[in-house]
């Protein structure tokens, strides 16, 4: 459960009958879908929140999601794009059955062009991002976004959310990788601006306008995205540290020391360990499981870099200044694939112990130990049954705080730890004048608390925007703003 989950009601409800046999003597029965094939579309994906729409339409090519679009604005419905559906703020969630209709692109999967020469790829939106990263790598190349949900999330979402991953800190968010988008505009329009050009300076760049977006100003329909060389070689490593304040000295340390080859550095605390192993009973700890805060730092490169040996040399010396207290270093491609295990398992772990606050904050990455300290005390004082798991990415001062409330509470007293949980969090992140959302989105979930923070002259651009674009107001309204027709 989500903090805000309540404001959606967790039962399947089917929309207008008549609006849904209009869109299929419009549309066709191949691309319609309508009754209880509906509702595996309007479920979140941690299935907190089940509502529903009118149909599900399934358009093949960008065509199609322009003739849908423009049913659906005619019919006077509105428009959920969707992709994989693993979205984390309720951003592809419909929360008007009786209106809504959602787009889904999970038949959109054409991998268009990989250019080896030219280092970029051509991608439609409903293929899922593993499969793509699988085809760039088959061609000798890497695409480096790199997500929990990668065998499941597509490519329009990824794009459509920013989505950031644990390779943030060398390659940047989506925002850095995508080239170029194809988009279905709200009046069923396509906008086409799949260049691949680096550089290309004319004028304001369209394509920033929709990255992000969440599908509330047109729909992705396909993406430009540059590649970059394979990383041959990779070193991982699992540190244990004196303190969570030792991991921004450790950080610093190498991003001096390792440059630019650091492509992750993720902090852990020893509960991280229990998490994991309670969803991975088999994961072995590959050492002590008893010290303050923990890093798995990867570094990798190609050519002519030997990045065993620069992975050494650094922890050597940072183990001699007594930085790092212990470490194991992976010997393999297997043993790095479980020490990331840890990483991973102890979200799954977190999932076993049932409904809890998902936190996904920003503070400025010196403040980031303080942030964690002053946030998981001020829970403690006020829920001091609820424990508090910190995580997240040290290079990019991304912190998912997440809260567990005791076991064999009622659901109701559930929810109330949570929504309590969540107002300390967001109470001391002001403080820190962060980010509530570090890369997950707003969608619905997050709109209070945005829209209860954003500056008064970026919300007035931001609805400037929305109403240039989509004037009708049919596309995602619920997500970001509190929008419509006559705002």
């Amino acid at each position: 459960m989500t903090a805000d989950s309540t404001t959606l009601e967790n039962e399947f409800k089917s929309g207008d009958e008549a609006a849904a046999s209009a869109l299929i003597e419009q549309l066709g029965p191949d691309l319609v879908l309508v009754g209880p094939a509906v509702e595996g579309y309007c479920r979140d994906w941690h299935g907190d929140v089940t509502t529903g729409a009118v149909a599900v339409v399934r358009p093949r090519n960008t065509e199609e999601v322009a003739q849908a679009v423009r049913a659906i604005g005619a019919l006077g419905l509105t428009v959920v794009p969707q992709g994989g559906n693993t979205g984390l703020v309720l951003g592809a969630t419909p929360d008007r059955p009786g209106s809504q209709v959602v787009i889904s692109l999970e038949r959109m999967t054409a991998i268009r062009r990989i250019d080896s020469d030219d280092f970029s790829a051509v991608v439609e939106a409903g293929v899922i991002l593993s499969e793509f990263k699988d085809r760039v790598e088959e061609a000798g190349l890497y695409f480096p976004l790199a997500l929990g949900a990668q065998g499941s999330c597509r490519i329009g979402g990824n794009v459509s959310t920013n989505a950031g991953g644990i390779n943030v800190l060398r390659y940047g968010m989506t925002r850095e990788l995508v080239l170029g988008l194809e988009v279905v505009l709200p009046d069923g329009s396509i906008f086409d601006g799949l260049s691949t050009l680096r550089k290309d300076n004319r004028g304001i760049d369209l394509k920033q306008m929709f990255i992000g977006a969440e599908g509330t100003l047109g729909i992705v329909t396909a993406v430009s995205f540059k590649l970059m060389p394979p990383a041959e070689k990779v070193a991982t490593a699992l540190l244990g540290l004196g303190a969570l304040s030792d991991a921004i000295t450790l950080y610093r340390r190498a991003r001096r020391d390792c440059c630019d080859l650091m492509s992750a550095f993720e902090f852990m605390p020893p509960m991280a360990f229990t998490l994991a192993q309670e969803a991975i009973p088999d994961l072995q700890l590959p050492m002590p499981g008893d010290y303050p805060a923990y890093v798995l730092l990867e570094i990798s490169g190609s050519g002519l870099v030997d990045i065993d040996d620069l992975m050494h040399r650094f922890l050597e010396g940072v183990m001699e200044d007594g930085l790092v207290l212990d470490g194991v270093i992976a010997a393999s491609r297997n043993q790095a694939r479980n020490l990331w295990l840890f990483r991973e398992g102890m979200n799954e772990g977190q999932a076993k112990r049932g409904a809890h606050l998902r936190t996904d904050v920003s503070v400025p990455l010196s403040r980031l130990p303080e942030f964690v300290e002053k946030a998981e005390a001020a829970i403690f004082a006020q829920l001091p049954d609820c424990l508090c798991v910190s995580y997240g990415h040290v290079g990019d001062g991304n912190v998912h705080l997440n809260v567990l409330p005791p076991s064999g509470l009622t659901q109701e007293e559930v929810a109330e730890r949570i929504y309590a949980a969540k107002a300390v969090v967001n109470e001391v992140l002001d403080g820190f004048e962060g980010s509530i959302s570090a890369e997950h989105g707003i969608g619905r979930l997050k709109k209070a608390d945005f829209l209860a923070r954003v500056p008064a002259t970026q919300l007035q651009l931001l609805t400037a925007i929305k109403q240039a674009v989509d004037p009708a107001g049919i596309m995602n309204p619920g997500c970001q703003l509190n929008f419509s027709a006559d705002s």
